[in-house]
């Protein structure tokens, strides 16, 4: 293995000490010193964590505390204090090399030994699912996607769980059978542990699967969090590889009572789904919504149609309704309306979630998702809006961890935000999942169901109305109002840590909107960057870009993170599609924002932490890394085949990963961009262009700046464990982190202010 042993020693930080970091009684994980060797031009570049705990105080440019010493075949080369990396100049690959804490002067706890990556790069390797076959016979293959890290098995060092995605993953608002989903979790050394095979329930694709991965219960050993469904099984592998065992998670009694079984497939065909509408109108008569004199008494009603059937519907009136809904009624309010071919999804079912042992993918409980789909989208507002798409808006999942009560994480999953918006916040407490709070919008009210507008409209919740559309493809965990527990960030909304509405922000329609003058949502968007972005305002700043067009006050907008006000924003009228942050004009105060339209023709410009406009093109909006030693920002560049790159935007490319590819089509996510081992530093990891490996990549540029690991910052330590969620977004820690940083401003885990 190349990430090397701490134990615990004099002058080092007991398992108790290296589980603090961020504030007092914050439980986050014991790490190694994390040690890693890479070969360069120049020598030998080796790079070590400094631990949360360790951090004792500041300097002009950094933290202070734990000083190193460094061996190469066990002979002191250096003393290091001022940082935590060191370039070997005169070192080679075939040199072993360690580094050990220093307790006054004298050598403490060595690290296990480490050779150095001779190509510059590690290569884990990775076993890839065979390929598949759907029910219409269309094959697929698989390729390694979205990432996550975790101790698993409370060693200090990380485990790297990986999803698999089949070449047939859809968006939920396309059509078509799916390949199933693998999540696979590996030693570093590429040793497969144990496969989740969520079954055939669960669709593939961004919006359907987020995996937590995290230490839940405060054992020292992660678990994982995930929805499944009847079929979702976990398969264990021995050291040689070979299959050990086999097993199915527990279907509650309930639904063995009802007569589900692992062996049941939901996946609707195109007649299946002809069969679910013509159920759905023989019930029409009954629906509550119809009952209460909410919707049309009858469907010809709510198709535009003159009266021709008696209710409740015979099984012929019935087709004869579902016929015109697919055949006249849906074609005529979009050309894209396609109902006939309309298959491969799952409207019903049971739906759960599971908690897994990490080390051994062992089933620990599993409770039924919260809450459940309730339809197939008819009440979620599915077939109101010109284009007609059952499945989707009920089938939009966000998840993430936070410190809500400030000591302990809990997991959060949410289920739609077009319409109605929900959240539920979990506990593991090692026996059973534990609730924490839930949040619900209610409904969006509909005059009909199928011809209304029900974005931006409030659900029924006298408190949580205003949660609707305004939820984003993530979600984020901070403590934004300084008060030691974190606030779930929820696009253009925020939940206080006790589950109540903290804000809903709002703006005005300016000239040349949709309605000039009136309030309305900031809504949903694709991109959002929550951290300390203005270090002359106190707290944290929240970035986001808005796809309401000339329904939204704003394409982009800067708010304080803690009240949701406005700071400054851009009206663009337009669906904004893109949007980043980061340090990269080192020579302007505070961090830059940006945004695009979709395909990135169009800019809004690169602006100030004070929202002054620079005029000119802008960087890439894929995802941002912490690469280079002068703690500004680069950005990972390249989707679909395009080989990924990391740019600066005044230096130019500083890495070119060749044989590699991101992920998710012209999003271009790398697979992890995460602290995972060495400095303070982000590691690069990407699959290989065959799928056989994930490729990581470390900085080797020198840096004299000093600063704990930032998986020992509580904020940066969950949005790493949420950054695989649907359209993934970078992560950030709860302080300013730049160029131009005040180090006296930076929290030392673990002590109080």
């Amino acid at each position: 293995m190349f990430l090397a042993g701490l134990p615990a020693s004099p002058g080092v930080a007991s398992p108790d000490d290296a589980r603090s970091g961020g504030r007092p009684g914050v439980a986050l994980e014991r790490l190694d010193r994390g040690l890693v060797a890479a070969a360069t031009s120049e020598g030998v570049f080796l790079s070590w964590r400094l631990l949360g705990p360790e951090a004792s105080g500041h300097s002009a440019t950094g933290l202070t505390g734990t000083d190193f010493a460094v061996y190469r075949d066990g002979r002191r080369i250096a003393t290091v204090t001022d940082s935590t990396n060191y370039l070997d100049r005169s070192g080679t690959t075939t040199a072993k090399y360690r580094v050990a804490s220093l307790v006054r002067g004298v050598a403490a706890a060595r690290s296990a030994e480490v050779s150095a990556w001779s190509a510059g790069h590690y290569e884990l390797p990775l076993r890839k699912p065979a390929d598949g076959v759907t029910p219409a016979g269309e094959a697929y293959t698989y390729s390694a996607n979205d990432m996550s890290v975790g101790d698993v098995d409370g060693d200090g060092q990380y485990e790297y769980v990986v999803k698999w995605d089949p070449s047939n993953s859809k968006d939920v608002s396309q059509v078509g059978y799916t390949g199933n989903v693998f999540i696979d979790t590996y030693e570093l050394d590429g040793t497969l542990r144990h496969r989740i095979d969520l079954g055939v329930n669960i669709r593939a694709g961004a919006h359907y699967t987020q995996f937590l991965v995290y230490d839940f219960d405060g054992d020292g050993r992660s678990e994982m969090m995930v929805k499944t469904a009847p079929g979702t099984k976990t398969i264990r592998y021995g050291r040689d590889g070979d299959v050990v065992s086999q097993r199915f998670i527990t279907m509650p009694r309930a639904d063995v009572r009802a007569g589900h079984a692992h062996s049941d497939d939901y996946r609707l065909s195109a007649a299946g789904y002809y069969d679910h509408v013509v159920e759905m109108f023989l019930g029409w008569h009954r629906h509550p919504e119809v009952v209460a004199g909410n919707w049309p008494a009858t469907l010809e009603e709510a198709f535009g149609i003159a009266p021709a059937y008696a209710y409740p519907l015979s099984r012929a009136d019935a087709e004869a309704l579902a016929d015109h809904f697919m055949d006249v009624y849906a074609p005529s309010r979009s050309a894209r309306n396609n109902l006939r071919a309309f298959a491969g999804f799952i409207l019903d079912g049971p739906e759960y979630l599971t908690v897994f042992e990490g080390a051994t993918g062992r089933e620990l409980q599993t409770i039924p998702y919260r809450p459940g789909r309730h339809d197939d989208g008819l009440m979620w507002g599915d077939y109101a809006m010109a284009r007609i798409e059952p499945g989707n808006r009920v089938d939009r999942f966000l998840a993430g961890v936070a410190y809500l009560d400030g000591r302990r994480p809990s997991a959060v999953f949410a289920r739609g935000y077009y319409t109605r918006s929900t959240l539920v916040a979990y506990r593991w407490d090692g026996r059973r999942i534990v609730q924490d709070w839930s949040v619900d919008s209610g409904w969006t009210p509909m005059t009909n169901p199928f011809n209304d507008s029900p974005h931006g409209r409030d659900g029924t919740d006298p408190e949580f109305g205003t949660l609707t559309t305004q939820g984003f493809h993530s979600l984020s965990a901070a403590d934004v109002d300084g008060d030691g527990r974190q606030e779930i960030v929820y696009g253009g909304a925020t939940i206080d840590h006790d589950g109540s509405l903290l804000y809903s922000s709002f703006g005005v329609l300016p000239e040349g909107s949709a309605a000039p003058g009136q309030r309305a949502r900031l809504g949903h968007g694709d991109a959002m960057h929550v951290t300390d972005i203005n270090p002359d305002r106190p707290g944290p700043e929240i970035f986001t870009v808005h796809e309401g067009g000339t329904s939204a006050p704003y394409g982009m907008a800067m708010r304080d993170a803690a009240t949701g006000e406005v700071l400054f924003g851009t009206y663009s009228g337009r669906d904004t599609g893109r949007g980043m942050i980061g340090d990269v004009l080192p020579q302007v105060r505070g961090i830059e924002s940006w945004a695009s339209m979709p395909g990135g023709s169009e800019a809004l410009g690169l602006h100030t932490a004070t929202g002054q406009a620079t005029p000119g093109p802008i960087p890439g909006t894929n995802q941002s890394i912490r690469w280079a030693a002068d703690l500004t920002t680069q950005i990972v560049n390249g989707a679909l085949e395009v080989t990924p790159t990391i740019d600066d935007w005044q230096r130019g490319t500083l890495l070119t990963a060749e044989g590699t590819r991101t992920n998710n089509g012209t999003k271009g996510n790398p697979s992890l961009v995460a602290d995972i081992f060495g400095d303070w530093r982000e590691e690069l990891l990407l699959r290989t262009v065959d799928s056989s490996a994930i490729r990581i990549h470390v900085s080797t540029e020198v840096t004299s700046h000093k600063l704990y690991t930032l998986m020992h910052d509580p904020q940066y330590r969950v949005e790493v464990a949420r950054q695989q969620t649907t359209y993934n977004q970078p992560s950030y820690p709860g302080f300013y982190l730049a160029s131009d940083t005040d180090w006296a401003r930076v929290p030392l885990p673990g002590r109080r202010s």
